[in-house]
């Protein structure tokens, strides 16, 4: 990350040593009693996100048991990101869309210290404009399992599919609101301390002995640049780990016309090339999407009636 001049957010909301630790290790965590996020506000997420997971997916949950009934995956590749293709089914699914979901999400992701410390990482404000603006909005619901990402723990930096090298301003950064405990053994984050300095993918196997969890109480959040390197042990106890994640993009790289919407219903193949014009508009690109594109799994009683 650039070194910027303290904005004015930064300072009234004494942010510094935060600050100072995405400079250091690349990621920071935020205590409640720092954001003013409520206790309320983080059991209205929690209590929508476990409605919604029993509403796609037919299966019960709770917090202390996961989810409460036998769970069928489809068959596709979407669900095995990160995953080696001989990996055993996921221990986790992922809500997409949370804005649509509820207010209190809408709430938590507009929070001035979270906004003040994204706005930083990508470079700081320019005329009294922030380059932050939001990706995607998720929750990760993930329960007990012995595999999690494999050997590698799934490490990534966020903007892998920009051009190297990536330089000092971050181009995306995450936002993942703890809606439960964090602790090793219940599958939280793992990261590389000061692998943002690298502007590099994870070499591995020394990435993966390199990493240390992210260990923090309900409540709090995970603040990170897309240049470090992360992923996530696998859940060892009953549960659930869940969280709400606030994903970033810088604003500079956007289309300024938005072909996909635009040419939806105008005669774009009407050309020499077709399949090439479509592939530039954009049409079979997985991002942005429009709706949940991620797999859902299915109790296994009504995929088996369903079947």
């Amino acid at each position: 990350m650039q070194a910027v001049k303290l904005s004015e957010e930064i300072v009234s909301h004494e942010l510094e040593p935060y600050v100072l630790q995405l400079e250091t290790d690349g990621l920071t965590v935020v205590p409640p009693e720092v954001t003013g996020v409520t206790g309320e506000l983080i059991d209205r997420c929690t209590d929508q996100l476990l409605r919604k997971f029993t509403e796609m997916t037919g299966c019960p949950i709770s917090i202390e048991n996961g989810p409460e009934g036998d769970l069928v995956w489809p068959e596709n590749t979407g669900r095995r990101v990160l995953m080696p293709e001989d990996a055993p089914d996921p221990t986790q699914m992922l809500i997409q869309q949370l804005l649509q979901l509820d207010r209190s999400f809408r709430d938590l992701f507009v929070n001035p210290v979270v906004d003040a410390l994204i706005t930083h990482t990508m470079g700081g404000a320019v005329a009294g404009q922030s380059p932050r603006r939001l990706s995607s909005t998720n929750s990760f619901v993930k329960w007990q399992g012995d595999f999690g990402y494999g050997d590698t723990l799934g490490l990534h930096g966020d903007q892998a599919a920009c051009p190297l090298p990536w330089g000092h301003t971050a181009l995306t950064a995450n936002a993942t609101w703890c809606l439960t405990d964090y602790t090793h053994a219940d599958g939280a984050l793992a990261y590389v301390p000061g692998s943002h300095k690298l502007n590099a993918h994870p070499s591995q196997p020394a990435a993966a002995k390199a990493a240390v969890p992210v260990e923090c109480p309900r409540g709090s959040v995970i603040v990170w640049p897309g240049s470090t390197w992360h992923g996530a042990y696998p859940k060892s106890t009953r549960g659930l780990r869940l969280n709400a994640v606030a994903y970033y993009r810088h604003h500079s790289v956007l289309p300024q016309e938005n072909l996909v919407v635009t040419m939806a219903g105008q005669p774009w193949d009407d050309c020499e090339r077709p399949e090439v014009m479509r592939q530039l508009i954009g049409f079979d690109d997985v991002f942005p999407y429009l709706s949940q594109n991620q797999s859902v799994p299915k109790l296994a009683a009504e995929a088996s009636a369903a079947g």
